[in-house]
């Protein structure tokens, strides 16, 4: 019927005034015009099939591109030819269905038609989702694009699962995808993996893109980080309107992970509250008349929920004597519990079930492995306070903290190189993840400072199959930095820096302290005093890391009676620097293996 196609060209005339208004041109694009032969590497025949019309984008010449606007819909005259031809498509495809495959290259995502382009303007006038589509595949050259390393990395996904037009915008996450759904790019997927994961997003998107367009972020990479938290089968099962409620709560989580680094660092308490830290009965006593929130009779309620256990965990363990330190700071203004043993999903939701039936006001996860478990109890729990122990996470809902570790690793690196006799210095390190290298770099500018000749060996943790410590000994190397923590379970366990003796025996020299007990009491402290909502840190953009170290008393070393006198004077002359702020590790010239990274005038390196 002509009505449709008066219809159809009314869309299209608004399409191209509206492009007109913004500048951009308002018909359809050719590809003959975007790549030339000399940029394509190749073309590839993939054959027939369904392709979404969502990602059809223009025509392959240029011949008919003024005859549609930039949304494929008509723009001629209705007493032309043109218009009888897409009419008569239209009522053939309301009554009978077009079965006829349109043919189309495919370029960077996106989809230009050759033979077709009224069938694909019909069918996007009814609002149809797909059809069926010839495909020649059109290479680009291989460059340090950043468009063309993500369509590179989109290959091996197509080839594994055949899905069109699922476009990440950065690098990488075609492998996280992956392996977040338990697979690889080079094995082909099940297809009914295939066939949930398609429907998965499609209801993602759907309800997604109804929330309006409030910004650039495409709906594949909010899916992502969706999936990092809720499972395929948990997305495919959930209701639409409790949908809409997660994305309207992650839509934050969204904005933060897929933008510029975007994290508040609190370095110091002081910053938002000078009277921060005193921790006096005097400041607590007026927390309870200035903001009589909370009391003896309804106390700050808060949940400790462990990976593992203060049984088989040093970690655990120092978490633990942090926590049962906080009546000393606050009396029965607080109340914890702990709940242990929460490595796997179901373990953590009982977790959070007892913390919820408790009703707790602050929920405390003592490691970074429980960070995504943790941001989904946060989109379901939004009232209740998430903090995880990790480092510069860049998430919303849930603040994080850590401390500075690599202070205390500056002091033991300057340590260790006064007492090497051969200026060789051993160092067994976890994995090599976040804050890891840091220290490990912290420690050996502390040995350079004493000792230019020092030389730090490391051995990683993930990658040795013999005993490390035999390792070092064979290399003549006796001064060793081991793991940070004793385990309760085993009091003989190598930890801090030790001198490995001739006969065998081991010497203690140092060890890291961390006063979780203090590091929670700041914590807690900002939320009775109410500075932990307080607009200078806590905005809406905005990740909040707390980052506390020496000069906020959480972390410090302890060394053996046994050092020399003038080497203990040393180190706290240090310890004085960072604490006063005079002295950083990362500050002045810096050089590494391969050479000077860092100019003695250029900025310091940044946390």
């Amino acid at each position: 019927m002509i009505e449709d196609y008066k219809a159809a060209k009314q869309q299209g005339e608004r399409a191209r005034r509206n492009a007109l208004l913004k500048g951009r041109n308002p018909y359809l694009p050719a590809l003959e015009d975007i790549i030339s032969r000399q940029e394509i590497a190749g073309e590839v025949e993939l054959g027939l099939h369904e392709i979404p019309l969502s990602i059809f984008a223009g025509t392959r010449m240029k011949g008919r591109q003024n005859s549609f606007a930039d949304n494929f819909m008509p723009l001629l005259g209705e007493s032309t030819e043109f218009a009888i031809k897409w009419s008569n498509l239209c009522d053939y495809q309301i009554s009978e269905g077009i079965s006829d495959a349109v043919i189309a290259y495919e370029y960077m995502h996106n989809f230009y038609v050759e033979e077709g382009n009224k069938r694909v303007s019909v069918m996007k006038y009814l609002k149809s989702y797909s059809i069926p589509t010839v495909v020649t595949r059109i290479l680009p050259k291989k460059t340090d694009d950043k468009q063309v390393r993500i369509y590179y990395e989109y290959l091996p996904f197509y080839e594994v699962t055949g899905i069109f037009g699922f476009v990440f915008s950065e690098p990488g996450c075609y492998t996280r995808l992956a392996s977040q759904l338990g697979q690889d790019l080079e094995t082909p997927w099940p297809e009914e993996l295939v066939s949930n994961f398609k429907d998965a997003y499609d209801k993602f998107a759907r309800i997604f893109q109804s929330r309006g367009e409030r910004s650039e972020l495409r709906a594949e990479d909010a899916f992502l980080i969706y999936l990092t938290m809720f499972p395929l089968e948990r997305l495919l099962s959930i209701e639409d309107d409790r949908l809409k409620k997660h994305i309207d709560r992650l839509w934050d989580e969204f904005l933060t992970e897929t933008g510029d680094s975007k994290i508040t660092l609190v370095e110091d308490p002081k910053v938002i509250d000078p009277k921060a830290g005193t921790l006096s009965e005097d400041r607590v006593a007026k927390f309870l008349m200035t903001r009589p929130i909370y009391s003896s009779a309804r106390p700050l309620k808060l949940a400790f929920i462990h990976e593992k256990n203060e049984n088989n965990s040093s970690w655990v363990y120092g978490h633990e004597l942090g926590r049962n330190s906080l009546p000393e700071y606050f009396g029965d203004l607080v109340d914890s519990i702990k709940l242990d043993n929460c490595e796997t999903d179901e373990a953590f939701d009982a977790a959070i079930a007892a913390a919820i039936a408790d009703k707790d006001d602050v929920i405390f996860t003592t490691s970074a492995s429980l960070m995504n478990y943790t941001l989904r109890a946060a989109v379901e729990h939004p009232k209740i306070k998430f903090l995880n122990c990790s480092a510069n996470l860049q998430i919303k809902s849930v603040r994080s903290y850590a401390v500075r570790m690599y202070e205390a690793k500056f002091l033991m690196g300057a340590m260790a190189a006064s007492l090497s006799e051969n200026h060789m210095i051993g160092y067994y390190a976890g994995y090599p993840i976040y804050g890891t290298v840091a220290e490990i770099n912290a420690f050996a500018i502390g040995a350079g400072m004493v000792d230019p000749r020092s030389s730090v060996h490391v051995k990683w943790s993930s990658k040795n199959k013999e005993t490390w410590e035999q390792e070092f000994a064979r290399d003549g190397i006796s001064i060793i930095s081991a793991s940070d923590f004793i385990r309760p379970d085993d009091p003989e366990h190598l930890h801090g820096v030790y001198r490995l003796e001739a006969d065998g025996s081991r010497t203690q020299l140092a060890a890291v302290m961390p006063d979780w007990g203090r590091y929670y009491a700041l914590i807690v402290e900002s939320i009775l005093s109410g500075s932990y909502d307080a607009r200078a840190i806590a905005r809406k953009d905005r990740a909040l890391n707390y980052w506390y170290g020496m000069s906020q008393e959480v972390i410090d070393v302890i060394y053996a009676k046994t050092l020399p006198y003038n080497t203990v004077k040393m180190l706290d002359m240090l310890k004085r620097g960072i604490v006063n702020g005079h002295l950083h590790p990362f500050d002045g010239e810096i050089h590494s293996q391969d050479g000077i990274i860092r100019k003695a005038g250029d900025p310091r390196l940044t946390n």
